[in-house]
């Protein structure tokens, strides 16, 4: 693994565990139905962009 990806896996393994998902959760219903569709599509997107770039160029 190159050195870059390591350090995404860390920072993304650290960030998995640093944040509780209940509090995530009580914080989306506080500011609204429709703050939380955008969020929850914000977080999607920002997965598949990580995956896309972590797999490579496709050849």
């Amino acid at each position: 693994m190159k050195l870059s990806r390591i350090s995404l896996f860390l920072f993304l393994s650290v960030l998995a565990t640093s944040l509780t998902g209940c509090a995530a959760i009580a914080d989306i219903f506080k500011a609204g139905a429709y703050t939380g569709i955008i969020a929850v599509f914000i977080v999607v997107a920002l997965l598949f962009f990580i995956v896309s770039k972590m797999r490579g160029p496709r050849p």
